[in-house]
């Protein structure tokens, strides 16, 4: 055809075919729009209208996770990958590298990332179930709070014996207590503690308290679940001797829920070969197929690993930890100043208390009302937590994700406002223990 048509007759061809490719895609916008208004319809009316009732933005997760997330993580997964593409392969292989940075270390050292489908708890009971020996292997958790109670709930129900060494929910697990009760039983092979206890906002000293186990039991490996303190607190897992460092995308490099990963000491993870209790969570076989293929052994969250690559290249622009530190402790003692003229102060003492999330206990005044702030909070596209203690009345207030300076006054404008129209008097009395 090329050589027997005229050039005209081969242009007007070629423009037939750009209109009719134009007219396909035409077609095809029009139906993924009356597909997407259709979807819409579905949906139950608050949520049709929650971003309209507040002119210009979303909702604010003043929480610790799922939290607020920039348009550009947003962005991110409006593409869809094959769990086979080279290109989603490539973006694995990216996510991971860039987690043993943040972590402070690579696999040239002798470290793992291995992502784990699902929320944070699946990455903590898919180290425990899958490292701890079924023959002679024991638990110790050091716990201030539900999470490690979780913990050790998790262990308890795969049938690993499991030590806990409680604390008060205002207190921190200490190095000396570790060592005590490494000294009382030589049968315990795992330690575990949290990094930042999200049931209060405590800190804890994890840093201290393996360098003390490996000080006095250098063959005891340590588990340290830092779910919403990694990416926004340092975290040594070579001076801390840390062996598991666990995580999730949902946290402080502000990505959304959908997986979460184990940072990993090369010859631990090995060494754990045949302790896996179950098929789905077997941290070490997880491990195995990314390196071999550069896949998942199961369908992956491709559109939330999209999100966190772009979440990790904001995070690094922001000046990493440090930079995120910064900003989160900003907001929280932007929190904490405006909060304490209303009478409110936090439930923690200033020695614990992290920049993450902060507890308030309910103030005294019988006209305040939790569920009419929480509601009118929420109307207003301000969503803060509920209280978790075992101890008292309380509600949580989070000062992480794409949060600033001008979202923490907001909150502290309409908080004030909405307990003057509840006539609670300012400032308050809080209950006390």
């Amino acid at each position: 055809l090329a050589k027997c048509a005229p050039r005209s007759t081969m242009d007007a061809m070629a423009a037939r075919a750009r209109r009719a490719v134009w007219a396909h895609q035409r077609r095809a916008r029009a139906q993924h729009r009356a597909a997407w208004a259709r979807s819409a319809a579905t949906l139950p009316a608050p949520f049709r209208t929650r971003t309209d009732e507040v002119p210009g933005r979303e909702p604010l997760l003043f929480t610790p996770g799922p939290l607020t997330t920039s348009p550009a993580v947003k962005m991110a997964m409006q593409v869809d990958l094959g769990s086979r593409d080279t290109l989603f392969m490539q973006m694995i292989k990216d996510v991971r590298n860039g987690l043993l940075a943040m972590a402070g270390v690579s696999q040239a050292e002798g470290y793992e990332c291995v992502i784990v489908q699902g929320s944070g708890t699946f990455a903590v009971e898919a180290t425990v179930s899958s490292v701890v020996p079924k023959q002679g292997g024991k638990l110790l958790v050091l716990s201030n709070g539900a999470y490690g109670k979780r913990m050790a709930e998790i262990a308890g129900i795969h049938g690993i014996p499991v030590s806990i060494r409680h604390y008060g929910e205002r207190e921190a697990p200490r190095p000396e207590h570790a060592v005590e009760e490494l000294q009382n039983d030589p049968s315990i092979t795992h330690v575990g503690c949290i990094h930042h206890e999200t049931t209060t906002g405590a800190l804890n000293p994890i840093e201290a308290i393996g360098k003390a186990i490996h000080a006095t039991s250098p063959k005891v490996s340590f588990i340290v679940d830092s779910m919403s303190g990694f990416g926004c607190y340092p975290v040594d897992m070579k001076v801390g001797h840390i062996d598991y460092l666990v995580s999730s995308s949902n946290k402080c490099i502000e990505a959304v829920p959908g997986f979460a990963y184990a940072v990993a000491r090369r010859e631990a993870l090995e060494a754990s070969k045949g302790n896996a209790r179950t098929l789905s969570l077997d941290l070490l076989a997880q491990w195995q197929v990314l390196e071999a293929t550069g896949q998942f052994r199961f369908t992956p969250p491709t559109h939330t690993l999209l999100a966190f690559r772009q979440a990790l290249r904001e995070h690094e622009a922001e000046g990493g930890q440090r930079g995120r530190l910064a900003r989160y402790q900003h907001n929280f003692n932007v929190l904490r100043e405006g909060m304490a003229k209303m009478g409110f102060h936090p439930y923690l003492d200033d020695d614990i208390q992290g920049c993450i999330i902060t507890t308030y206990m309910f103030p005294t005044d019988p006209k305040f009302d939790f569920p009419r702030l929480y509601k009118s909070l929420q109307d207003r596209g301000i969503v803060i937590y509920p209280g978790k203690l075992t101890e008292a009345e309380c509600f949580r207030i989070g000062t992480i994700g794409r949060l600033f300076e001008a979202d923490m006054r907001f909150l502290l404008t309409a908080f004030k406002d909405i307990m003057e129209e509840m006539g609670v008097q300012l400032p308050v009395t809080q209950l006390s223990l």
